[in-house]
């Protein structure tokens, strides 16, 4: 049996490259955790049985909905309800810890969304 060890979530940022591509990092109550590295825009999507998550770890995000963009600096979260139409963006890298139900696709639909991997 091994010891629990602490997740380190900047090394862990070190251990890859690519923009848009979430790794697992841990699991909660059947949620995957995850990291992505983010630049430019992503895609409008949604999410209709779940809410999306999004804590920035490093950088500046934008989350633009219909109804207006929200800012996200280091430090600061925002949970997108489900059902609203998003499109995260950063003009700069930006890190990011994702939460997700297992097993949900990350653009809220199989066909356009990216795997996740576990790291």
């Amino acid at each position: 049996m091994t010891s629990p060890a602490a997740i380190n979530l900047e090394q862990k940022l070190t251990l890859f490259e690519g923009y848009w591509q979430p790794k697992i990092v841990g699991e909660f109550n059947g949620n995957d955790l995850m990291l992505v590295k983010v630049k430019g825009e992503f895609n409008w999507h949604k999410h209709d049985d779940t809410d999306d998550f999004f804590y920035v770890i490093k950088g500046n995000l934008t989350i633009q909905m219909r109804d207006g963009d929200v800012q996200l600096s280091a430090g600061e979260m925002y949970v997108v309800p489900k059902g609203v139409e998003h499109c995260p963006k950063a003009t700069d890298e930006c890190h990011i810890l994702l939460i997700e139900p297992r097993g949900v696709p990350n653009t809220g639909d199989v066909k356009t969304a990216v795997a996740k991997v576990a790291m």
